[in-house]
C-alpha cells in the first residue's frame, strides 16, 4: 500500500489508456508522456502497461506502507528518499518518497514493482479528465494498491539513459481540414514560435500566437480526432490534443503532430515556446 501525504499540483494514476471505445464516446487517456511511463516500468519488472502515478511539476510526497522497488522518469526532479531518476530503488516499510519541483518539463513518472492495483474501468486504471472514468485525481490521504501475482521480470538495469525532455519543436504533417484555412496557413503556422497557455491541461496544449485564418465560414460536423490534432477553434489559436483528447470534435484540424514527438508536446509548460515544423 502507498499512502499518498502531498499528491502535489495534480497527480493522477495512469497507465496506456482505454482504446477501442471512441465510437461511445470514451477517450483513450493513459499516460501523456507514454515513453516516459514504459520506461518506468522496465526499470522495476513491470509490463510496460502497468499503471503508475502521473506527477505533474512534482511536489508529491509517498509514504509506502510496506517495501517497494521504485523507479522514476519523466520531467527531471530531486527524489528525496530514493537514488535519483532513471534508476530502480527500494524504499523500506514505512519510507517516504517526495519529489520536488522539475527544473524542466512538467510530467514525472512513478512506477512501483507490482504496479498501481486500483480496480479497472473499461480495461484501463486510467484517470481520464475529460470524462471522469477511472479513479480521481490523488488527494492527500488516498492510499493506493500494489498489485501483485503477475508473472514480473527480473529488475536487471542499475541505471537507464534517460531521454531528457526534448526542445519545444513538433514536427506536423498537414492535417485533414488544412484546406478550411486561407493559403499559406500551414506555413504561418510554422513561420514564429507560439507561446504555451497557462489553460493547457491534460486534453490539450492551448497555444497563443498567429491567427490561422479560415477561408470557410461556419463549423464541421463532428468528426474523428487523434491525439497530436492541432486543432484551430473560432480565436485562430491552435490547440494540440493531448491523452484526455475528445474522441470528436468540430473544430477544422490543420495538421497532426507526429507520433514520436507527443512526448515533447505532453513536457510543456506554461509560458514556454513551442515551434511547429512541417
Amino acid at each position: 500500500m502507498i499512502e499518498v501525504l502531498a499528491p502535489g499540483p495534480y497527480a493522477s494514476v495512469q497507465d496506456l489508456g482505454r482504446p477501442g471505445y471512441a465510437h461511445l464516446g470514451v477517450p483513450r487517456s493513459g499516460a501523456a508522456d507514454t515513453g516516459s511511463l514504459r520506461l518506468a516500468n522496465r526499470l522495476v519488472g513491470n509490463p510496460e502497461d502497468a499503471a503508475g502515478i502521473e506527477l505533474t511539476y512534482g511536489g508529491a510526497r509517498l509514504r509506502f506502507r510496506t517495501g517497494a522497488w521504485v523507479a522514476v522518469t519523466g520531467a527531471p526532479c530531486v527524489v528525496t528518499g530514493g537514488s535519483g531518476m532513471g534508476a530502480p530503488f527500494w524504499v523500506a516499510a514505512g519510507g517516504e518518497v517526495a519529489f520536488g519541483l522539475p527544473d524542466r518539463g512538467l510530467r514525472t513518472y512513478v512506477a512501483v514493482r507490482g504496479g498501481i492495483a486500483v480496480a479497472p474501468v473499461l480495461g484501463s486504471r486510467s484517470t481520464d479528465s475529460l470524462s471522469g472514468l477511472g479513479p480521481p485525481p490523488l488527494r492527500a490521504g488516498a492510499v493506493l494498491p500494489v498489485g501483485g501475482g503477475r508473472a514480473l521480470a527480473a529488475i536487471s538495469v542499475d541505471l537507464a539513459p534517460l531521454p531528457g525532455v526534448a526542445p519545444g519543436v513538433l514536427r506536423v504533417v498537414p492535417g485533414p481540414r488544412d484546406d478550411w484555412f486561407v493559403s499559406g496557413a500551414l506555413r504561418e503556422l510554422c513561420a514564429a514560435p507560439y507561446e504555451v497557455s497557462q489553460d493547457s491541461n491534460r486534453v490539450g496544449v492551448r497555444l497563443a500566437g498567429r491567427e490561422l485564418v479560415r477561408a470557410r465560414a461556419g463549423e464541421l460536423p463532428s468528426e474523428g480526432t487523434v491525439a497530436g490534432a492541432v486543432q484551430v477553434p473560432p480565436s485562430g489559436q491552435p490547440i494540440v490534443f493531448l491523452a484526455d483528447h475528445p474522441p470528436t470534435g468540430g473544430y477544422p484540424v490543420i495538421g497532426v503532430v507526429v507520433g514520436a514527438d507527443l512526448a515533447v508536446a505532453a513536457q510543456l509548460r506554461p509560458g514556454e515556446r513551442v515551434r511547429f515544423s512541417c
